[in-house]
């Protein structure tokens, strides 16, 4: 998704119901979830679907404004007749200029990370498919996510859970950060996700760095090796659909450990092109 391409002439004024740290304050990583009331107006947002937030441009750019996209990180609920909440789960970025050396802030980032409660936010959107649910109420889902990349998944389980009683499926959580501290949604801060894992046809597994205060490259190999087989057969099975969210590096890490599991890369593009052909495999990358 090209964010030049979108159309943002649409646009909804926000207000930030909360804010709060969802990475304990040990941790180098800030993630917050913002909780947003938007008007009832504005277009439904669904799992896998994102939200456009219009920060301050950089004057020094002659930029008025600065578009980035964030995935709706629950389900909407309903505040009044006139109100919706969103929920968004934003990381406070940095990035590093590769000729000068010099280190900048994300500007959407710091600036959504910034907002008090009562504070105004300009939204435009939705864009994005929806994460959709297997119409077979017995098929199996592995979800693939790093990072911030959960968030779509937490909405899309809870849309299961509420929604789909009658679904019968396994679902596989796979989630990748630096640490254990930056695991969202599985931490000392915030642990919703752990109400799911005492289900018999629910599973987590969790990818942290091998030395986490020296590199933030996330050991997929060690988390994944020993279940390696049962992997496999899953990723075989004709009724497994399998969902990927996050960075766009993701999708290479986890086609490397793949091919491994597959015992080739030849093998394992086979079989993800015969994912992809029958609509078994979905992507959420930025």
């Amino acid at each position: 998704m090209r964010l030049q391409e979108l159309d943002t002439s649409r646009r909804f004024r926000a207000e930030v119901l909360t804010s709060r740290r969802i990475t304990p304050a040990r941790s180098p990583v800030e993630v917050r979830e913002l909780e947003l009331a938007v008007p009832s107006g504005m277009p439904g947002c669904d799992a896998g679907q994102s939200v456009g937030v219009l920060a301050p441009g950089d004057p020094e750019l002659s930029q008025a404004e600065h578009l980035r996209l964030y995935t709706v990180a629950d389900m909407p609920q309903t505040i009044d007749s006139d109100r919706v909440k969103l929920k968004l789960c934003v990381r406070r970025c940095d990035y590093v200029d590769r000729y000068s050396g010099e280190r900048y802030q994300g500007r959407a980032s710091h600036y959504l990370c910034d907002r008090h409660v009562g504070d105004a936010v300009v939204l435009t959107g939705p864009y994005g498919d929806i994460f959709r649910l297997p119409d077979d109420p017995q098929a199996d889902l592995i979800l693939i996510a790093a990072g911030t990349g959960i968030a779509p998944y937490r909405a899309f389980i809870r849309r299961i859970d509420d929604d789909h009683p009658d679904f019968q499926g396994t679902i596989h959580l796979i989630h990748g950060g630096r640490s254990r501290l930056d695991l969202l949604y599985q931490n000392e801060v915030l642990d919703d996700l752990s109400q799911y894992t005492t289900r018999d046809r629910f599973r987590a597994t969790t990818a942290v760095a091998e030395r986490p205060h020296w590199s933030e490259n996330i050991d997929w190999d060690a988390a994944l090796e020993p279940q390696a087989e049962p992997l496999r057969q899953a990723l075989l099975a004709p009724h497994t659909y399998v969902y990927l969210a996050g960075l766009e590096p993701i999708r290479d890490e986890i086609d490397r450990v793949l091919g491994k599991t597959f015992g080739s890369i030849e093998t394992w593009a086979r079989r993800k092109a015969e994912l992809i052909a029958g609509g078994r495999w979905h992507e959420l990358l930025y």
